[in-house]
């Protein structure tokens, strides 16, 4: 009993120890070296020495022995994420906003259940959102604008009920927005610019009350701006030049007095608005600020 009492004492200071010198499990620190090998760490603009404790690595948050945030915003970051990046399932921000990720989003990555900010945007990534997104539920913030995404917008989007930000403005993105994202009743701003949606805006954005960013210019959206727009008090930025409505009568019945930039193809509405432009970066410009820029 006494030695198994001096082991159990022994594992428990031993655990203290690691916890307090940042140190990971073997899995974690497994996932950050994959990161650094796959993206070309010898050449980020500040490099890991990986022989060096984990706590020392720049843009690792680590909580109680777990990663609980990388932030490598702007680090010169090149090449794919790995596959084991899902094993960091204490993650709850993930800021690689700003390289140059190449590659597919991994099939794992939606193992991150416990993530609040979710920033890859300014990168190459390609293919489809995984559908999979839906398992977020924590999820405060999804931006990707400016890839290379294709596919559709997942309905799952509409599972986030945390959702603050979603912003997959500037990339391929094709089909219809989905009427899921009605959901979302906290959302404040949507960024769908530039991409190749189709079909009408769901009558459910209506639903959308705390929404006072909505971009959805330069795609193929048309018919008619649906009437429940007239529910989005809140809304003060609302873009939706360069698409195929054929009618604005919703816009119409809005208080104008609300909007600091109103875009639209309707010259009748507020035309001194319509010479206000908002570049693909908007959204993000000061809002991805490198918290460790100065350790």
């Amino acid at each position: 009993m006494i030695r198994v009492a001096i082991f159990l004492f022994y594992l428990l200071f031993s655990t203290g120890i690691s916890f307090a010198s940042g140190q990971v499990s073997l899995k974690e620190k497994a996932a950050l070296v994959d990161l650094y090998n796959n993206t070309n760490g010898s050449e980020w603009n500040s490099s890991w020495d990986l022989t060096a404790p984990v706590n020392t690595w720049k843009g690792v948050k680590i909580e109680k022995g777990h990663v609980v945030g990388l932030t490598l915003f702007m680090n010169n970051l090149e090449g794919t994420l790995p596959e084991s990046i899902g094993d960091l399932k204490h993650l709850s921000e993930l800021n690689l906003a700003f390289n140059q990720i190449t590659g597919v989003l991994p099939k794992d990555i939606v193992k991150l259940e416990k993530l609040k900010v979710f920033r890859l945007e300014m990168n190459r990534i390609k293919g489809a959102i995984p559908s999979g997104v839906g398992n977020f539920e924590k999820l405060e913030v999804f931006s990707m604008f400016n890839n290379f995404l294709t596919g559709p917008i997942p309905e799952s989007f509409g599972k986030l009920k945390n959702l603050k930000e979603l912003n997959l403005s500037s990339n391929n993105i094709k089909g219809a927005i989905p009427k899921s994202l009605g959901n979302l009743s906290n959302l404040e701003a949507l960024g769908l610019f530039e991409n190749k949606l189709e079909g009408q805006i769901p009558a459910e954005i209506g639903n959308l009350v705390q929404l006072k960013e909505l971009v959805l210019s330069n795609n193929q959206l048309g018919g008619e701006i649906p009437a429940e727009f007239g529910q989005l008090a809140s809304l003060k930025i609302l873009q939706l030049q360069n698409n195929r409505f054929n009618s604005f009568n919703a816009l119409h019945s809005m208080d104008s007095k609300q909007f600091l930039v109103l875009d639209t193809d309707d010259r009748t509405l507020n035309p001194k608005f319509n010479d206000i432009q908002i570049d693909r970066t908007r959204m993000a410009d000061t809002k991805f600020e490198d918290e460790n820029e100065n350790e």
